[in-house]
């Protein structure tokens, strides 16, 4: 049994159908790839599996349990986690606040964040080791405006991290990162795949498979393809289509 599946997933909003009939199966310990044409419905997909909306009808189930519309503080608090292509980060805090005030231990205290920010040693441990882990050692302290796009970046992930999820989606990672940062930033990702299961939305088709075990191809609200990223190589349809030519 996958550890996350999609059964007959449907959205519309209102006479507009934007999902159909979405069939989506990830593994644990794998990182899988959803790509397809802007206007797809990749996004929707992905706040639909993520408790964002509603689906109109299908289920959602997560390591056996259905999840299907759950709110989402709901869906992390049972292991899953999610990084946003637009980011949502705490501009006036330091980064390492920004991790604390995302742990758990610190989100049931919310009356007293400030406190807690500044009193708990532990969490503060806890979020400097995430911190590590996304290659931030040393800018810790660092105020969010002033680090680069790329750490921005890293520092988004490590508070989707803070929550220590077993499956962590990822929304168009290299939106808006250079030549340089999207090498560190598929790095990054590459440490994360050995212990997080990931499933990731991306539009660079050379990020994506070089990284992803398996991806499926969404177009017109429908999955149109899947495979490995060979397979999908010599897929017809990703052949003869402008994403074939990137990937």
């Amino acid at each position: 049994m996958a550890l996350f599946e999609a059964r007959g997933l449907h959205k519309r909003f209102g006479d507009q159908v934007v999902l159909e009939e979405i069939n989506l199966a990830f593994e644990a310990g794998s990182l899988s790839g959803i790509m397809g044409p802007n206007g797809a419905g990749k996004t929707t997909c992905f706040n639909v599996l993520t408790g964002r909306y509603r689906p109109d009808r299908g289920s959602v189930r997560f390591d056996g349990d259905d999840i299907t519309g759950w709110a989402p503080h709901r869906i992390v608090r049972r292991g899953i986690s999610r990084s946003f292509q637009i980011m949502n980060l705490f501009d006036e805090y330091s980064a390492l606040d920004n991790v604390v005030v995302a742990l758990p231990s610190v989100r049931s205290r919310s009356f007293d964040v400030l406190h807690a920010i500044d009193a708990d040693s532990e969490a503060q441990d806890r979020a400097e080791t995430i911190l590590d882990r996304v290659g931030l050692r040393g800018r810790e302290r660092v105020n969010v405006r002033s680090l680069s796009y790329g750490e921005r970046r890293a520092l988004e992930i490590g508070v989707a991290l803070a929550t220590d999820p077993r499956l962590l989606f990822v929304d168009e990672p290299t939106a808006g990162l250079g030549t340089g940062a999207t090498a560190r930033l598929a790095e990054l990702i590459q440490e994360l795949k050995r212990h997080t299961t990931i499933v990731m939305i991306e539009h660079d088709m050379r990020f994506l498979f070089g990284l992803a075990d398996r991806i499926s191809v969404i177009h017109w609200g429908q999955v149109i393809a899947e495979g490995t990223p060979d397979e999908l190589r010599e897929n017809p349809w990703v052949r003869r289509s402008n994403l074939g030519g990137l990937a």
